[in-house]
């Protein structure tokens, strides 16, 4: 994974071993190209997961530099859950003949599958309801999303105390349940 905030060092060593698969955030990615670290010559497959958030979220130029930096022969996969304007105009600056595949809203959630969402209204009780929510309704398995790796670490850690299994997984590590 070649990330912002991680050692370039050990980025640039990873790559230069060679690998089949790299991940990265638009920055990170571009930086390990503009280093020569990740030669862009070899790569078949360019994929821009949640196309429309990375757009949004000030990545725009710095997608369009790594774009612009691969062959005009490789296959863009472009996922999104909306197809605003910057998205198009990304699938016709950098899409040879795109194929859409559209799918409607109420396909999106899979079958046997619930999702909640509950508004609470203070970070404080967010533990405690989420807790709440494992002991009333029947979960053998749920997937729990947090917005940065420090709370991945402390929910698990919060959710362990209580004797729930949880494992964590982030791009700094992954832990195996207990």
């Amino acid at each position: 994974a070649c990330i912002g905030g991680t050692n370039v060092r050990e980025d640039i060593r990873r790559l230069e071993k060679g690998v089949h698969v790299v991940v990265g955030t638009p920055g990170r990615v571009f930086d390990m190209i503009s280093r020569k670290a990740l030669r862009t010559n070899s790569i078949r497959i360019f994929v821009l997961d949640e196309a429309d958030e990375m757009l949004s979220r000030g990545f725009k130029d710095q997608i369009y530099d790594v774009f612009r930096t691969l062959n005009s022969n490789i296959q863009v996969i472009l996922l999104s859950a909306t197809m605003p304007s910057d998205v198009l105009d990304v699938t016709k600056c950098f899409m040879r003949n795109p194929i859409r595949i559209l799918v409607k809203k109420e396909e999106l959630t899979l079958e046997g599958i619930k999702q909640f969402y509950v508004a609470v209204d203070r970070e404080e009780w967010k533990l405690d309801t989420l807790c709440d929510l494992y002991e009333t309704l029947t979960i053998t398995q749920a997937v729990i999303f947090c917005n940065t790796r420090r709370k991945v670490d402390w929910l698990t850690e919060k959710m362990h105390e209580r004797d729930f299994t949880v494992s964590a997984l982030h791009g700094a590590r992954l832990v195996q349940a207990s």
